[in-house]
This record gives structure tokens, sequence and C-alpha cells, in this order.
């Protein structure tokens, strides 16, 4: 099974590169993954409130103005976090289909913990996930991150519905549209209660064990 280690680029590089007494001019394209690199840093903290782009902008050393060379408005920036979930996340599950061709009910368990894993790996994506980095930013925001979990539900709702088949149930598609909502109802649960707890509860605990009664 994939293993979901993505993550953005690490910020002691940004901080070092600060610290030299010569800094280059960072390359094309450099600067926008600094700076959605430091908001994804500033979400990692329990309980932050509203990030503003005058403290993203002291983060980073910079001024308002030069975030705003790269984005056209904060939003701009959070929808790059949420492009990087997306095709991380879904990248992995591909993979996962490929992998595990004629065994359904594997994929839908990787698919699951691809998910696990990511969020446990990358925490302050995990806010923007369940919705608690978007309350005081554009509406496009949720309803983006609500199509993902859409589309992640008619993921594994495909896997589910050829094991169903396999199976020899007499209804496959209600019984895989049943078994794919509530796994995603599992994920989102365990993904708000690791943002909620400060990261503190892990949303990988005793995860074999739960989806082998789900599945």
């Amino acid at each position: 099974m994939p293993d979901a280690e993505s993550s953005l680029p690490s910020d002691n590089d940004a901080q070092a590169s600060a610290a030299a007494p010569a800094r280059k001019r960072p390359k094309p394209g450099e600067r926008r993954v600094q700076i959605l690199q430091a908001l994804a840093t500033m979400l990692e903290q329990p309980g932050a409130e509203r990030i503003t782009t005058a403290a993203l902008a002291a983060k980073l050393s910079v001024s308002e103005a030069a975030l705003y060379r790269h984005f056209a408005s904060k939003a701009q920036m959070f929808e790059g976090l949420i492009d990087f979930i997306e095709e991380t996340v879904f990248s992995l599950i591909n993979q996962i289909q490929s992998r595990q061709p004629g065994d359904a009910l594997r994929q839908a368990a990787g698919i699951v913990s691809v998910v696990v894993q990511f969020a446990e790996r990358n925490p302050g994506m995990t806010r923007v996930m369940v919705g608690d980095a978007l309350v005081f930013e554009h509406e496009r925001l949720q309803q983006r991150m609500n199509q993902f979990f859409d589309k992640l539900e008619a993921a594994l709702r495909q896997c589910l519905r050829e094991a169903m088949e396999a199976a020899g149930t007499a209804t496959p598609t209600v019984d895989a549209q049943v078994r794919a909502s509530l796994l995603t109802a599992f994920l989102l649960g365990r993904l708000q209660r690791f943002a909620r707890s400060g990261y503190r509860k892990s949303p990988s605990e005793h995860l074999d064990a739960c989806l082998a009664r789900m599945l």
C-alpha cells in the first residue's frame, strides 16, 4: 500500500535562507511554495485563530505586497493548499487501484488508510480538510473540500460495489452506498477529532480493527 508521506517542503530551508548574509532571489515558483508552506505551518498550531496576511508576511519576513505578487488573495493561498491535498491523495488512491486489482475490499481499506496517514503527517492540512481553517474564508473553499470528500466517497463506492457483486449480494449498489457513506463519515470524524484535540488523538488509533469491523 502506498505510504502517504507527501508534505510541503520543510520550513527549515526557508529559515536558513533568511539567515544567510546574502540571500539569493528565489527561483520562479519557489516563493509560492514558501508561502504555502508557511501557511500550512501556521495552521499546525493548536487552537490557532484566523490567520491574517500580515501574520503570514511577518513569518516570511516579507511585506504583504510581496505575498500579493504571487497570490491575488488569501483565498488563492488556501486554494493552493487544497490543490496539494487533492493531487497528493488522489495520486495515492490511483496507485492503490492500479496495484491491487481484483481486491476491492483491500482497496477500500487502503483508501481510508492513505487519507489518515496524509492527515497525520500534515496536521495543518487536516484543519483545511475538516473546514476548521476555512470558517472565516470564502465559501467556495469549503465547497471544494466538500467536493473532495464527495469524490473520495465515490472512489470507495466503486470499490465496494465490486466487492458486493463478487460476494453475490442481492443489492450490491445499495450495499456499496451504505458502506461508502459509513467509511466517509468515520474518516471525517477521525480527522475532526485529530484537529480539535490539538493533534493529540491520533486518527490511526485502532484503524485496522475499525476497518475490519466496517468491512
